[in-house]
């Protein structure tokens, strides 16, 4: 993981060890998990815990109709 952020792994051990890393550090980080760091207004937490569910269903439909095609390629094929 250290590596894919860019740091070296002192200081990636430090950030685990004794937490409190900085604000550019944790940008690093996120980058190397190909993701970003949001503040999001409490008011607002819900609202975006629900749309990552929605999100989440719809992705787990679509990955189950895959499996399907994997399982059966010839379903629905010949159905009107």
């Amino acid at each position: 993981m250290y590596m894919r952020v860019g740091l070296s792994r002192q200081q990636y051990q430090r950030i685990e060890s004794q937490g409190n890393p900085r604000l550019n550090t944790l940008e690093l980080a996120a980058q190397g998990l190909d993701s970003e760091i949001m503040l999001i207004p409490k008011e607002k937490r819900q609202a975006v815990v629900q749309l990552l569910a929605e999100s989440k269903d719809c992705s787990t439909q679509d990955e189950a109709d895959e499996q399907a095609l994997v399982d059966n390629p010839w379903q629905g094929l010949l159905e009107d």
